[in-house]
């Protein structure tokens, strides 16, 4: 009989969980394929953003962004940690990655929709294509996995209801689209709580925290992205001015991504924080990608004064940039031992949200920030954990 090499990846194979204090646990290649896709829907959604803000529509913009980046990242979110704990690298386990993978694709073709109409469908549809998958997943852990057989088959149970209410809500009378939104966002919310207390799956801290730092770099490329292309646009059309505003983009990116990866991230182990640690992100990854959407208004502002309101031009960087550092103070208060450091980054944020009340707001944000990453790195506020 023929054995195969055990170099050759197998087309299939038992899922079996994955040990939660393997060595040298990293992203894999099909991870950072599965990233660098879904940056499309990020672009979307910061993009569609950019655009509602520029034409003065600031309450339904920010609405629309909320939910659909909810999707883009309870999406995410979900397969990471699955892939954390059960990834088999198989043939099939490839496939069913790759099918969440055209369901993100998906889903980002519907943000123009979303946006513009309040037209869910083509996302609604992506995110099921997408979510249909995970739980082929769930069924395959349900099986190779008897000691978390009732944590799987109640993810596969539970997702699968939740798909179930996104088609349904597709029925629904326009008047009760948001309720029916934010009624199935809890449902989506609670079904890792509830699966989890039955058993916690074995995700793996560390791979955990590398895969978020990850996508936490790819949003901040989308708003250097941003901000390139915006004052790049300017630039072409002979306004040369742009490059302070440019300097200033540079520094709040740059600032946003040292307070990030200031220090080691640690993901609680505890059910609770670790969801409450997980949860928290989606106001990280919504608000740094919002930053850009702000940038790019910023130039707008810059380019077209009389077209583009200047005080919602401040609060379009100022809110994001402050709402990202209060959430990162919550996650990471308890890294900072020295009180210096715990009370400069809520009085930072609330200095961020004051500066649109004076002109030229985003060069003050930018120096804000710079100035809290002294602080944070000033010798007297570092304390060995």
């Amino acid at each position: 009989m023929v054995t195969a090499s055990p170099s050759v990846r197998p087309w299939y194979r038992p899922m079996r969980p994955r040990r939660r204090d393997e060595p040298h646990r990293a992203a894999t290649n099909l991870e950072l394929f599965f990233d660098l896709c879904f940056v499309v829907a990020v672009t979307q959604a910061a993009g569609a953003l950019h655009d509602a803000l520029a034409e003065g529509r600031p309450g339904h913009a920010v609405l629309a962004y909320l939910l659909v980046f909810f999707a883009i990242w309870w999406a995410w979110m979900n397969v990471t940690w699955f892939a954390s704990a059960y990834d088999t690298d198989d043939d099939v386990y490839r496939l069913t990655i790759l099918a969440q993978i055209a369901g993100a694709l998906i889903l980002a073709a519907g943000v123009p929709e979303a946006f513009a109409s309040a037209d869910f469908a083509t996302v609604t549809v992506g995110y099921v294509v997408l979510r249909l998958a995970a739980v082929a997943n769930w069924l395959r852990a349900a099986g190779g996995d008897p000691a978390h057989r009732r944590s799987a088959l109640r993810y596969a149970t539970g997702v699968t209801l939740v798909q179930v209410g996104w088609l349904v809500r597709l029925l629904v009378p326009p008047e009760l689209g948001l309720p029916s939104f934010l009624l199935l966002i809890l449902a989506e919310l609670l079904v890792p709580a509830l699966a989890e207390r039955t058993g916690t799956t074995p995700w793996h801290p560390r791979h955990i925290a590398e895969r978020y730092g990850l996508f936490t770099l790819i949003v901040l490329g989308e708003v250097v992205l941003a901000v390139t292309v915006a004052v790049q646009t300017g630039v072409d059309a002979g306004d040369d001015g742009l490059w302070p505003v440019a300097a200033a983009g540079a520094a709040i990116v740059f600032a946003l991504w040292w307070l990030y990866f200031d220090r080691p991230v640690d993901v609680p182990t505890r059910l609770r924080r670790a969801l409450s640690w997980g949860y928290g992100h989606y106001v990280v990854f919504a608000g740094l990608a919002a930053v850009g959407a702000g940038l790019a208004v910023t130039v707008d502002h810059r380019r077209h004064p009389d077209q583009v309101d200047g005080l919602l031009t401040g609060y379009a960087v100022a809110v994001p940039v402050a709402v990202v550092l209060l959430v990162l103070w919550g996650l990471r208060i308890l890294a900072y031992r020295r009180r210096t450091v715990r009370v400069a980054i809520p009085v930072t944020a609330t200095a961020v949200l004051l500066t649109p009340l004076v002109p030229a707001s985003v060069y003050l944000v930018a120096l804000l920030l710079v100035s809290l990453v002294a602080v944070t790195r000033w010798p007297s506020a570092r304390t060995p954990r």
